[in-house]
């Protein structure tokens, strides 16, 4: 039906011109094609749909299209609720109060993949943009958090602390382009995204991750920080 004239012209129409009722949080928005960016590489730059489509001399919905088409529903797209400045999250990142951590850890696995947050921050902003040292970038991912949640047997490469390593390339460190799979209860879907750049990860002394695949073993242990054990 997408490659039917008639039917492309309606659905181009329709996101152009259809109603949009009001919103509050993520209800369904009006379309803005200078914010929404086609998701080419997992780490910026991307092109807006506008820039997409100007390229290609199409309208952005039909560009769209045209991306669903030819990736047989593969393409992603990323529209955030405001303009990226990279200026200000900079001055954000480097505040001495700000905490590197997993967003929400996983609430909205259909929609993001906050798992890349630590590999963009090396890959993008270290890396590519040159904004933070390897150094700092490693310190803001392991000793900073360690220290606010009050884990101080960790968070440092240090004798008679546990043993949390991640054996990396910085060369190649990066978050892989995401895929949608079914493999949640009932089928239901979530987003997946895996890294490369990393040769293992070592948890508490023992190998877990080797290339990209999980050895078996399961050293980890549930940890709780000061707090929690004081409301227990």
């Amino acid at each position: 039906m997408l490659r039917d004239p008639g039917a492309r012209k309606k659905l181009v129409d329709e996101a152009n011109a259809g109603p949009y009722g009001e919103r509050f949080g993520g209800e369904a928005r009006k379309p803005d094609f200078d914010l929404m960016r086609v998701l080419d590489a997992p780490v910026p730059p991307n092109p807006t749909v506008n820039e997409a489509a100007r390229a290609r001399g199409v309208d952005p919905v039909g560009l769209m299209i045209d991306l669903a088409l030819d990736t047989d529903f593969g393409q992603f797209f990323v529209q955030p609720n405001a303009p990226f400045d990279h200026d200000i999250v900079k001055q954000l990142l480097s505040h001495p109060r700000t905490v590197m951590g997993f967003s929400d850890a996983g609430a909205h696995v259909s929609q993001m993949s906050d798992c890349s947050i630590q590999t963009h921050l090396l890959a993008h902003w270290v890396r590519d943009r040159q904004d933070f040292t390897l150094e700092e970038a490693v310190r803001m991912m392991t000793l900073a958090p360690a220290r606010a949640w009050g884990f101080h047997d960790r968070g440092l490469v240090r004798e008679g602390l546990v043993a949390d390593l991640n054996v990396l390339d910085p060369a190649r460190v990066t978050p892989d382009m995401p895929t949608v799979v079914h493999d949640l209860p009932a089928g239901a879907r979530r987003i997946k995204q895996t890294a490369s750049g990393f040769l293992a990860t070592v948890v508490g002394g023992r190998i877990t991750v080797r290339e990209g695949r999980h050895t078996g073993a399961t050293p980890g242990v549930l940890i709780r920080g000061a707090g929690a054990r004081s409301r227990m």
